[in-house]
């Protein structure tokens, strides 16, 4: 009779240990051979080392949450390490009492309630230590509890919808340490096996001690930690063993690729809903509350995804930065796009084969920046002072550089532009491409293949001559706040460069939300369904976040930034060509190439 207590618990162990079995192999062989032998090679001792290393920082003190939010770390760092140290010292302190290293494995789950009366060398440290570390985890256990309710308390202004298996998956989690305490109190109240904690909660339930109530007690709490191990797998909370799978594979170099694979399941299932991703959302502040990418996550998981959830996302990084697991939201939805359009195809007649001119730098200025012809005159201006050798590229029959079509999930479409791109680049015979817009930037940096040929963005490209003196802007005490581009900011780590430009010819006043949690502007290429008005909101929202700092000049790195900002009429916005151009004719009196007459009539046509 007293081993019927251990059947719920082991049925669970059991089902969870094979469903976890399945999952991983199945995940595994989806891989490429290639991305298998990476996965392989990652379990030598050093890059292992470095992957235990993550899921101790990661899986079990929660340090990204931690340095977040601090009462929300506890939270989480309370429940995973308070609990992997329980299991850990509970084997430790069997092994001691047993005096073995074999020792049952369901043993260090009920010890309390079958070692009843046995001392042993440190016994009386051991029952001090695990009810201290009980305690932690009840603690986390009362703030869970109190954040579902009472989010605000937690600095949250919103959490994660439950479905029916997260709620039966969280009551289960909810009522396992609870019935612990009163289990082991019990026994501590009948043998007097327990220590600080247990033994006072015993004295308080003494007047129920009996055998019968003992037994019930230690079942019900087998039963809880069955049924959560029988829920894990189809809850929220099948993170728990799949995070560690994802640290292990992203460091063994397995990224995404342009279709669905099993790197795809591991990121979904690691995805914990806890819903940092939602409050710096900016599509929420437009009332969108249904595209964040939890829910992305969440119904990419349950094949219940809508385009309109799908489509509806500025694809600003945001969520990336916020991710404790360190999913990579933007190419997973990149990903689910493609898969969605892969009906649709493209004509393209208009690409003409026209030869590529020989020049020792091409500048291509990009959609976007045709839209704002007072970046590329002011590009003009610094190619002449530089005395370069320039092939504009794009300044006439040029095709897009092939990321607004990625964005979209037209990768096929996207592919062949960067074919044609990339041949006349090369037939250059150029040493150089710069770029004035973050969107190409991207693209040309981590999709073509351009062999020795420097891509350089036109931050990069002032900063240089400034610092060899080619260029020499006048610094005056102009107040310059700077806004972080997405692409370039958070998405490709691009933040000095910009800063460095604008601190020759001002004073860039740092502000609290740039860099990684800079906003976007709202005129994000990658979101399809959201409407003018919900755009205007956003970019209202960050305008007026910047004006509060008192700014002369609101400053970007981006064409399309620019543009959307420019429809505030509150706040003079210029891109970091315009402000170094306008510097240096100031100082030195020289005066910029204007824009041409086909360049502003391109330019009210597309607007």
């Amino acid at each position: 009779m007293e081993n019927f207590i251990i059947i719920p618990f082991t049925v669970g162990l059991i089902y969870l240990t094979l469903v976890l079995i399945y999952r991983f192999v199945k995940w595994v062989r989806g891989l490429s051979k290639l991305d298998k032998l990476r996965l392989v090679q990652s379990f030598k001792i050093r890059r292992m080392l470095r992957s235990l290393k993550e899921v101790f920082y990661e899986g079990l003190l929660h340090r990204k949450i931690f340095r977040k939010n601090p009462v929300l770390g506890y939270m989480h760092m309370s429940l995973a390490f308070g609990w992997f140290l329980l299991i850990v010292l509970g084997h430790i302190e069997v092994m001691a009492a047993r005096r073995s290293l074999l020792v049952p494995f369901y043993l260090p789950v009920f010890f309390r309630y079958f070692e009843t009366g046995t001392t042993f060398f440190a016994s009386g440290i051991f029952s001090f230590l695990m009810d201290f570390f009980l305690l932690i985890v009840l603690s986390g256990v009362a703030l869970a509890m109190l954040k579902r309710f009472k989010k605000q308390l937690f600095g949250m202004k919103k959490t994660t919808r439950l479905k029916t298996g997260d709620r039966m998956a969280l009551t289960s989690l909810w009522l396992i340490f609870p019935l612990r305490l009163l289990a082991e109190g019990m026994s501590a109240e009948l043998y007097g096996n327990g220590s600080f904690l247990t033994s006072s909660v015993g004295h308080i339930i003494g007047s129920f001690s009996s055998e019968s109530t003992n037994l019930v007690l230690w079942t019900a709490y087998s039963c809880a930690l069955g049924f959560f191990f029988a829920a894990l797998p189809n809850s929220r909370y099948m993170h728990i063993p799949t995070e560690v799978l994802l640290i292990f594979v992203r460091n063994a170099g397995i990224r995404l690729k342009k279709r669905n694979n099993t790197y795809t399941d591991i990121q979904v299932f690691s995805c914990s809903r806890c819903g940092l991703c939602l409050d710096n959302c900016q599509m929420a502040a437009a009332g969108i509350n249904h595209a964040q990418s939890v829910y992305i996550l969440k119904n990419i998981r349950n094949n219940n995804l809508t385009d309109e959830q799908l489509f509806n996302c500025l694809l600003c990084g945001k969520c990336e930065v916020d991710c404790p697991v360190g999913i990579n939201t933007i190419d997973l939805r990149i990903t689910q796009r493609i898969e969605s359009t892969l009906q649709y195809n493209s004509s393209y007649n208009y690409l003409e084969d026209l030869p590529a001119r020989k020049a020792s730098t091409i500048y291509f200025a990009g959609c976007m920046t045709h839209l704002t012809p007072g970046i590329i005159a002011s590009m003009k201006t610094l190619f002449h002072m530089a005395g370069e050798n320039v092939w504009f590229m794009d300044e006439e029959k040029a095709p897009c550089c092939g990321r607004p079509l990625m964005l979209a999930g037209q990768h096929d479409a996207a592919s062949k532009l960067i074919v044609n791109n990339t041949r006349k680049i090369l037939g250059s015979g150029a040493k150089t491409l710069v770029v004035s817009c973050p969107i190409c930037y991207k693209v040309f940096r981590e999709d073509y293949e351009l062999g020795n040929v420097e891509v350089l963005f036109h931050a990069e490209y002032i900063s240089r001559l400034i610092r060899e003196q080619i260029i020499l802007p006048g610094k005056t005490t102009t107040r310059i706040v700077y806004h972080d581009p997405c692409e370039l900011g958070r998405g490709m780590g691009m933040f000095e460069p910009p800063r460095e430009v604008l601190r020759a010819t001002g004073k860039v006043i740092p502000v609290k939300n740039e860099k990684q949690m800079a906003h976007c502007c709202g005129g994000s290429l990658g979101n399809l369904k959201i409407s003018q008005q919900e755009r205007a909101v956003l970019r209202n929202q960050a305008v007026k976040d910047y004006q509060q700092y008192l700014p002369d000049v609101l400053a970007t790195a981006c064409p399309l930034c620019k543009k959307t900002f420019a429809r505030h009429r509150g706040i003079e916005v210029m891109d970091i060509a315009e402000i170094v151009v306008s510097s240096i004719r100031k100082s030195a009196e020289v005066v910029p190439v204007k824009a041409s007459v086909k360049e502003e009539a391109f330019a009210e046509e597309l607007v």
